[in-house]
């Protein structure tokens, strides 16, 4: 009676999903509500609005111009030049990605919905807040593609030999 010795298992291989658009739509649906719904909240509570400055939408375009920055060199090193991240920054920038495309859905449509909740409103601020919120929610938008850029600048082959 021969033995042959245990074959050893294949190394595990995962994969991971690109982020989803029902994830997406989820965002944008509960960020369009909410955005909508705290100025007559918070104005029936306290008696003001909430206030839009513009720090808060630079904030937003500077996370997403950082987000630009990302996926284009992680672009330039993995499909350009061809080189492997390790993999600890792999999946830092995949988490980072993904939790940008998320919250930058969700921050865009949070302000679209501010902005709207604005409109046919008489006070003298509302044209200033109006602005500042479509402002934020189209650097939110860019926050959500460069993110998903820089999701699929990360794609590789997955160490299979190329033909």
């Amino acid at each position: 009676m021969s033995e042959n010795p245990p074959e050893e298992p294949p190394e595990p291989r995962g994969s991971l999903r690109p982020t989803s658009a029902r994830a997406l739509t989820t965002c944008v649906v509960v960020g369009l509500v909410g955005g909508w719904a705290i100025h007559p909240v918070l104005s029936a509570a306290t008696g003001r609005a909430p206030l839009v400055s513009w720090t808060q939408t630079l904030a937003v375009v500077l996370v997403a111009v950082i987000m630009g920055f990302l996926a284009w060199h992680t672009w330039q090193t993995v499909q350009v030049r061809g080189q492997r991240l390790e993999v600890h920054q792999a999946m830092n920038r995949l988490v980072l990605a993904r939790a940008c495309a998320l919250g930058g859905a969700l921050t865009a449509a949070g302000y679209a919905g501010y902005a709207v909740s604005w409109l046919g409103d008489d006070s003298q601020l509302a044209d200033r807040w109006i602005l500042r919120a479509v402002i934020a929610a189209v650097a939110g938008a860019a926050v959500t593609l460069a993110s998903l850029a820089l999701e699929r600048a990360c794609r590789t082959d997955g160490g299979r030999p190329q033909p």
